[in-house]
């Protein structure tokens, strides 16, 4: 660390460019936009939004060893015991608090940013002051308490480790907490409620901040083989390729419409978790998932349907590993939190893939628990519990006690995904933690494909295996899937054959891909089945038709065929007086009166449609949640700002020696203020620039005592006579030397 300095700011502008740009890294937000020159950075960095975000990503140590320095008033001895360890034990986490711009180094050692206090108003659930409070509690606290009655001594020992206050309903309660007054250990807030004072609660818990100190939480976990782990992981992974590619092959076929609030309907989800044959639940992940990976997407029609993407054939025909790498690192990434389909908010409803499936922390909270999974021992399964308490000492003041962890939403989703095997975490999900190739983690998994199956005679084929993707795209084509497993059994239907037949394979294709892929002859019912579909198909056909064209001129309907104008139409004679058109009738109507025919519109009966017929409207759109971007800082960017800010620097402090009298540089409000507030904590003078009533520019030597408000309050050029300046009049502020 740097020499002692007098004040937060001095301590930051005193940094070398290293600790810099380490700083700049830790805490982005201080680079963004950027700062004007050091000082402007330092003054950014003592705000309490910017300290409010470096403090959320503190784990509890390093929180409980700030809060320790806060409570002691600076690093120390006394920092130490409250802690209940020693000095040296305490350097990393301070140094770390350090390096984070949350401690600064005085002469009298380190000591928390002014902001630390108003953002950690209650450290270690400790009380204000009794100072503050206005109380003086008793020489022997110890001893106070001993005398108190039994029902007051409960209320102690119920707040010895929770929120110093505590509301008190009904005549015994009432009578503890006087008693508790009466012998100074607590101050009446109003006609309820009592608080305790800092120092009491201190005495109450032996001098500690907390009752275990700085130990994490102890878990032992059972711990299983990592290769069974695995397995099992490699199992699910198959389980949801296959759920994702039956979701397409259904939505190519009939897919369902998009909602005009966006989104699926409550129907098509039902029928998708049937498609699926799993619950509501992981039906949603796997849509939303599918959707976020860019494998399904509403095609932009007037009437949006969800259908699978270009991307998607691309998808399919990559092997499983990379299939599923696709997936697990969306997971990853996206804000995406389908487990709000389930649960949703009181009175509504929230569709799959509509906006409100949005929760832009949950990305962060897959990571926090997954990695607590990581830093455990290999093959580590911890409960529920044991998760809640790492996410905890992880994230204290994001997760404070009692609030919602959501832990087990993410262990569910890594448990479908394959990330995690039998409650551990998988090898190929420890690659995803750590930015390994995932894929190859994965691929060396999963059960290599086989290309045969094993025909029955009736009708059944057995596959052993996962098979091959042209054999199981074949098998899933010409047969149905009977039941899955460890092998996969198909029966061969008359409806499954035609659907070969309809996909334009002939009888002979279908039984030489038979014969090609079992390793059983093939029997014979299968071969009369085949052969019996392949007769009766394409016996009759049926087409569609968008209009037809009757009259019984059937000079003028040949007059239609000829005109070369009616090409558009594909005009096609059934009868002699009738032709038909794939064009709608209304398109056909306009452009036969644009060519000098003068047909009308009839009903299904024969009538006239004299009526104009109604101007179509498209239904309403909403545009899609737009993605969740967070702006990181890396080291070029780092260097690249630090550097910019000493080229200022050396260059006003160039200005500053072709200059006589002191320079005040231009500042923005929040340095302005930071500058004040420093000023008077220290009370030391301080140059300002200010814009007076005539609107000129004028210097004062201000020593400020007060800034609150919105304004300063202090004493100019040694007079005793106390001034108000205006923080948006004063135009610069700077260090009286």
């Amino acid at each position: 660390m740097s020499e002692p300095a007098r004040s937060y700011a001095d301590d930051i502008r005193a940094r070398t460019d290293i600790e810099l740009q380490g700083l700049v890294r830790i805490r982005p937000d201080l680079a963004r936009p950027a700062p004007v020159d050091v000082s402007a950075l330092a003054a950014r960095a003592a705000t309490r939004p910017s300290t409010q975000r470096a403090l959320e990503q503190l784990d509890a140590r390093l929180l409980r060893v700030l809060e320790a320095v806060l409570v002691a008033g600076r690093s120390g001895p006394e920092a130490a015991a409250l802690l209940a360890t020693d000095e040296p034990d305490l350097q990393p986490a301070l140094q770390d608090l350090w390096h984070r711009g949350l401690l600064w180094l005085s002469p009298e050692g380190l000591r928390p940013a002014r902001a630390i206090g108003e953002v950690l108003s209650h450290p270690a659930h400790l009380g204000p002051p009794a100072a503050e409070l206005g109380v003086r509690p008793p020489a022997d606290v110890a001893a106070a308490v001993g005398d108190l009655g039994e029902a007051a001594a409960r209320v102690v020992d119920r707040l010895r480790w929770t929120a110093p206050r505590a509301t008190f309903n009904g005549p015994a309660l009432t009578a503890a907490r006087d008693e508790l007054i009466r012998a100074g250990l607590m101050v009446r807030v109003d006609d309820t409620d009592g608080l305790l004072p800092r120092e009491v609660q201190l005495v109450l818990r032996g001098g500690r901040l907390y009752e275990h100190g700085l130990e994490s939480p102890a878990t032992a976990p059972p711990t299983r083989p990592q290769d069974e782990i695995d397995a099992a992981a490699g199992a699910e992974v198959l389980e949801l390729l296959w759920r994702v590619e039956e979701l397409a092959r259904s939505w190519e076929s009939a897919p369902p419409r998009v909602l005009r609030s966006g989104g699926l309907s409550v129907r098509d989800h039902r029928l998708a978790t049937q498609t699926m044959e799993t619950d509501a639940e992981q039906s949603a992940f796997l849509v939303e998932m599918a959707a976020a990976s860019g494998l399904i997407a509403h095609d932009g029609a007037l009437d949006p349907v969800w259908a699978p993407t270009s991307a998607y054939d691309d998808w399919s025909t990559r092997p499983p590993a990379d299939r599923w790498a696709l997936l697990a690192q969306t997971w990853w990434q996206t804000a995406r939190a389908p487990s709000i389909v389930s649960t949703g908010s009181a009175g509504t409803s929230v569709n799959v893939l509509s906006d409100l499936v949005t929760w832009p922390l949950m990305r962060g909270r897959r990571h926090d628990v997954v990695r607590v999974l990581a830093d455990l021992p290999e093959g580590s399964a911890p409960e529920i519990h044991d998760v809640d308490a790492h996410l905890r000492w992880r994230r204290p003041l994001r997760l404070p006690e009692g609030s919602p962890t959501r832990a087990e939403v993410v262990l569910r989703e890594a448990a479908w995904l394959g990330v995690t095997g039998r409650g551990a975490l998988s090898s190929a999900g420890r690659a995803l933690v750590d930015g390994d190739d995932v894929a190859a983690a994965m691929a060396k998994h999963l059960p290599t494909p086989i290309d045969h199956v094993l025909l029955q005679a009736d009708l059944t084929a057995i596959a052993p295996g996962p098979l091959e993707d042209d054999l199981d795209r074949f098998m899933r084509l010409a047969a149905d899937v009977e039941s899955r497993g460890g092998a996969t059994v198909f029966r061969f239907t008359a409806a499954s054959v035609r659907r070969a037949l309809d996909a334009g394979l002939s009888a002979a294709d279908v039984l030489a891909r038979v014969r090609a892929a079992s390793r059983t002859p093939v029997p014979q019912p299968l071969e009369y089945l085949i052969g019996d579909v392949a007769r009766r198909h394409g016996q009759a056909r049926v087409g569609s038709v968008g209009s037809y064209v009757r009259s019984d001129d059937e000079t003028a309907l040949s007059t239609m065929l000829a005109d070369p104008r009616l090409a558009p139409l594909q005009l096609r004679r059934i009868a002699p007086t009738v032709l038909v058109s794939p064009v709608s009738a209304g398109t056909t109507l306009d452009l036969l009166r644009d060519h000098d025919h003068t047909p009308v519109a009839e009903t299904s009966d024969g009538g006239l449609v004299l009526a104009p017929r109604d101007a179509h409207r498209s239904p309403s759109r909403r545009s899609g949640t737009p993605p969740v971007a967070v702006e990181q800082v890396d080291e070029a960017a780092a260097s690249a700002l630090v550097t910019a800010l000493r080229r200022r620097e050396a260059s006003e402090a160039e200005r500053l020696l072709t200059q006589s009298g002191p320079r005040i540089p231009e500042t923005d409000p929040g340095e302005t203020v930071s500058v004040l507030q420093d000023a008077a904590a220290e009370q030391v003078a301080v140059w300002i620039g200010y814009v007076d009533e005539t609107g000129a520019t004028r210097r004062a030597l201000f020593r400020p005592e007060r800034v609150d408000g919105g304004r300063a309050v202090g004493t100019t050029d040694g007079s005793p006579a106390r001034r108000t300046f205006a923080i948006h009049r004063i135009t610069g502020v700077a260090p009286a030397r």
